[in-house]
């Protein structure tokens, strides 16, 4: 298709939940419900249409060690475009990811700068790994970097207690998330367990990663302050095996991550019936690929939410808590279509028709 030329999307087009239209047309790479006048190369895709897929957790540019090469973090967010995600929040990168923003047919990147880690409590080379009373410095300086997020992490184990622990006294994450918060930064956090969440959601963080520690007493906190979670499903499978390596060595975090793991869906179905948002992430980068979101979504459904509401956490609502315009008039075409309605089997995600990014079909 030129770079000039009109595309007719038709069939069923889901702009929201409640908004289903029979058509759209793209010119000039922007979404119009107009049919344009004089049109001459006109193209047409027929199909179910979805708002580009957001992933709200996800890591292009990072690899099991580290920063990767350039060529390396395109072959991932080229994976990611090719399920059909083509809106991500980077929750923490060591990698400058800026020239994706050249790139019209690479997914955009909303950064949360580099992961924020108490020293020798993260995994190696992903996080600047400080002490508490640098927390504030290194705060302010993600938040600049990035594009309206900052990534801390909660809790990681600690090698004298052999389970996870939390990562920053109240105080300094208190001091921490108000200088984001200056800044015009919102601020999430690394938590797989239950004791450093009170103290971070009434320190007035935003959002919570993988949640797996919400625990009945603590729901009711997240709902009230409406403190949303990004429960990374397809990460949390991973925890058994995790356990299984870690078994000699810190017994008591193993039987704590499998407990973790065990009551998953419970957890997350709890905090969806409180009302706690809950997004579509998959953690994809580090040592997870890339291209899981049809996966995630499916997990969200395996936990018991309506496939309806778990399809809202990657397109609608995702979009609209990240700031980011979906099939409104004039925004950028970045859409998906699909063989039939995701709405009654969630599954179809997997297999995108069409993929359109700023009004060009590049998949």
């Amino acid at each position: 298709m030129s770079d000039h030329a009109v595309l007719h999307v038709k069939g069923r087009v889901l702009v929201g939940p409640d908004d289903i239209r029979d058509e759209l047309w793209v010119v000039d790479g922007r979404i119009s419900y107009d049919r344009p006048v004089g049109a001459q190369d006109v193209r047409t895709v027929e199909g179910w249409t979805l708002p580009g897929l957001v992933d709200a957790h996800c890591h292009v540019g990072l690899g099991p060690h580290g920063p990767v090469d350039i060529d390396v973090a395109e072959k991932q967010a080229r994976t990611d475009r090719e399920a059909g995600t083509l809106l991500i929040r980077d929750a923490g990168s060591p990698s400058d990811t800026r020239w994706i923003d050249d790139r019209e047919d690479l997914p955009k990147i909303i950064r949360a700068g580099r992961h924020i880690a108490r020293t020798r409590r993260y995994i190696r080379g992903f996080a600047h790994e400080i002490e508490p009373e640098d927390l504030v410095t290194y705060v302010a300086q993600e938040a600049r970097r990035g594009d309206g997020w900052v990534k801390l992490v909660g809790d990681w184990i600690d090698r004298d207690l052999g389970d996870l622990a939390p990562s920053w006294p109240r105080e300094a994450a208190q001091a921490a998330i108000e200088k984001a918060h200056s800044l015009g930064a919102r601020v999430t956090a690394h938590c797989f367990a239950e004791s450093s969440l009170r103290d971070l959601v009434e320190s007035g963080i935003d959002c919570i990663e993988h949640a797996t520690g919400l625990t009945d007493d603590l729901i009711p906190l997240f709902a009230e302050r409406s403190v949303a979670i990004v429960p990374t499903l397809v990460n949390i499978a991973t925890f058994p095996r995790l356990a299984d390596g870690g078994e000699s060595k810190f017994p008591r975090w193993s039987a704590h991550m499998r407990r973790l793991h065990e009551r998953r869906y419970d957890t997350v179905r709890g905090a969806y019936d409180a009302g706690i948002p809950v997004y579509v992430g998959t953690d994809a980068g580090g040592t997870l690929p890339h291209g899981l979101v049809a996966a995630e979504v499916e997990e969200l459904t395996k936990a018991g939410i309506p496939a309806l509401q778990a399809l809202a956490a990657t397109t609608w609502t995702a979009r609209e808590w990240l700031g980011r315009p979906g099939l409104e008039e004039g925004a950028a075409a970045d859409l998906v279509v699909y063989e039939t309605d995701p709405r009654a089997d969630v599954r179809v995600l997997a297999a995108p028709r069409r993929v359109m990014l700023n009004g060009r079909v590049v998949g």
